[in-house]
């Protein structure tokens, strides 16, 4: 009947409502803790590099391979710290994208170079690939710089020694469709037309790659793949957070993969207001 209907529409709209707010105090919670978390291990983070640099003393072999362990095992947890503050700023909508007109070539340039000494400490190469003659356009240099990073932590961390990542920039032309449930690969990978509408930005790798079945759901909160212990852990949250950041520009983000063959993520911007999503 019309009025039981309603009446269980209402219960359900509430209950939803209940849930939301119930995750939300969760986050700030989360949030909080992580928070004061910060401050001590930026002190241990200190001591550690100190005591590494011979500052107060000679080290013996035994005792710099500790303190190493130590910063690699302080660094983990300081990411974990800063993927729960980023979760939690998106979540409670204190995320806000400031658009200003850049070079988004200068902008992944320099990210790059930011990591290229963990690319070579692991023995993994690491190539920028930028499309020469694109034109400036407004996007949140910060925001994109955190959402590369996030996917090229992701490579880094998969890619034995010896293997390869490349980020590359390129126009392209997005051909939005009315019903988004039947996005296609085609569409992905549709021809690069002269009046682009957006930029695609690609991470790849030459990594164990990610099955088919498993495309979607990789960039869920808290998710993370079946993988080897010896890959090492994460919070389930860098990939979360990057869709969310893409979102936000009224982007999307995909990856292309099989097992055995590398991974590629990439993320497309628009170039112009007029073909934001919200």
């Amino acid at each position: 009947m019309p009025g039981e209907q309603s009446i269980l529409k209402s219960e359900t709209l509430s209950t939803e409502d209940a849930l939301q707010g119930e995750f939300r105090r969760r986050s700030l919670a989360l949030a909080s803790v992580a928070h004061e978390l910060k401050t001590p291990l930026a002190i241990m983070a200190g001591y550690t590099d100190l005591l590494l640099s011979g500052g107060v003393g000679p080290l013996n072999g035994r005792q710099r391979k500790v303190l190493q362990e130590m910063r690699l095992s302080g660094e983990r947890l300081q990411k974990f710290v800063e993927d729960f503050l980023a979760f939690s700023a998106i979540e409670t909508g204190k995320v806000k994208i400031n658009l200003q007109v850049g070079d988004v070539n200068a902008c992944l340039a320099e990210l790059c170079s930011f990591w290229m000494s963990q690319f070579q400490d692991k023995g993994v190469a690491c190539y920028f690939m930028p499309s020469a003659g694109l034109k400036e356009f407004a996007f949140d240099a910060l925001k994109v710089q955190h959402i590369a990073s996030n996917l090229l932590a992701n490579a880094l961390k998969f890619t034995p020694a010896s293997g390869t990542v490349w980020v590359s920039v390129e126009p392209f032309f997005w051909e939005r469709r009315s019903d988004q449930s039947r996005q296609t690969q085609t569409e992905r990978r549709a021809s690069v037309q002269a009046a682009h509408n957006s930029v695609r930005i690609t991470v790849a790798d030459t990594g164990p790659g990610v099955a088919p079945e498993y495309h979607q759901e990789i960039f869920e909160d808290f998710r993370m793949l079946p993988y080897p212990k010896e890959v090492g852990s994460g919070t389930g949250l860098g990939l979360a957070i990057a869709r969310r950041l893409v979102q936000s520009h009224g982007g999307k983000i995909w990856i292309e993969s099989e097992p055995g063959m590398g991974s590629k993520f990439s993320f497309l911007l628009p170039v112009s207001p007029n073909h934001r999503t919200g």
